[in-house]
């Protein structure tokens, strides 16, 4: 009977092992999508974060890299404590879980409260953000040296259809406009087919005119983003609780340390 007992609890150790080690591989694959998220938003997004004059957007791209190579590592400890069973890295690994747990769900809390104060009552990221990419566009687009922001801008108007930070006028107090020594209304990119010199007609067929002007659109994506990645960490923070069961019911059934 003894023996009977021994190997039942062997059994339903190495089904905890195999079970923490599956979960530590899903963990990583969310830790490296994660990691992924915050890479895409540097590299796609980053000449709308310019645009936008604010550190705060940049650094919550950075904080989801170092998020999700935090998340990494964890799962590689989690795997070595698993495969080892060593007790002292399952309990290293228990509390990093733990704290992860704990920021994803501030995190998500935050994102979600921000976004339910923010959308869709209020009308800005904040005034002067939108002050500053109003300004951006007009002193500096097709300026000597901002080639840059003429990109952001022009790929800014054409992925989100619109024309101008409030709307199309913004471009009739532009520097680019009044130092143009031919009759200019807008930049060729809030035309709806550019074309070389299309920005010379400000017809609503012909321009972005009555779909509202960029900061809205550029408003709304953030919010949306925003919503999303709060949704994600949640989801992702009570996954983790799995993770956490399994590495106590395995701390439990391991046998003393042969160290």
């Amino acid at each position: 009977m003894e023996t009977q007992g021994e190997k039942t609890h062997t059994c339903g150790t190495i089904c905890l092992k195999y079970l923490l080690f599956l979960f530590n591989i899903l963990f990583w694959v969310a830790g490296g999508a994660v990691l992924a998220v915050g890479v895409w938003t540097l590299v796609e997004k980053s000449d709308y974060i310019s645009l936008l004059n604010s550190s705060f957007y940049s650094a919550s791209a950075y904080i989801l890299i170092a998020a999700g190579a935090i998340v990494i590592v964890t799962g590689i400890i989690g795997c070595c404590a698993t495969l080892k069973e060593m007790k002292s890295l399952l309990i290293m690994y228990l509390v990093l879980l733990l704290c992860i747990f704990l920021l994803e769900i501030i995190a998500g809390v935050l994102a979600y409260i921000t976004y339910q104060e923010c959308f869709p009552l209020c009308y800005q990221l904040d005034d002067e953000l939108r002050q500053n990419l109003k300004v951006t566009m007009q002193q500096k687009y097709q300026q000597p040296g901002e080639e840059s922001v003429t990109q952001a801008v022009d790929k800014l108007q054409q992925e989100f259809k619109c024309c101008g930070s409030n709307n199309f006028s913004d471009w009739t107090n532009s520097t680019w406009i009044q130092a143009a020594d031919y009759k200019r209304l807008v930049p060729d990119s809030c035309c709806k087919t550019p074309s070389e010199l299309c920005g010379d007609r400000d017809h609503p067929s012909n321009i972005y005119k009555v779909e509202g002007g960029c900061i809205m659109k550029l408003e709304e994506f953030i919010l949306s983003q925003l919503y999303i990645l709060g949704a994600v960490g949640t989801g992702i923070a009570f996954f983790q609780l799995v993770g956490m069961m399994f590495t106590c019911c395995l701390y439990q059934n391991l046998k003393e340390d042969p160290y």
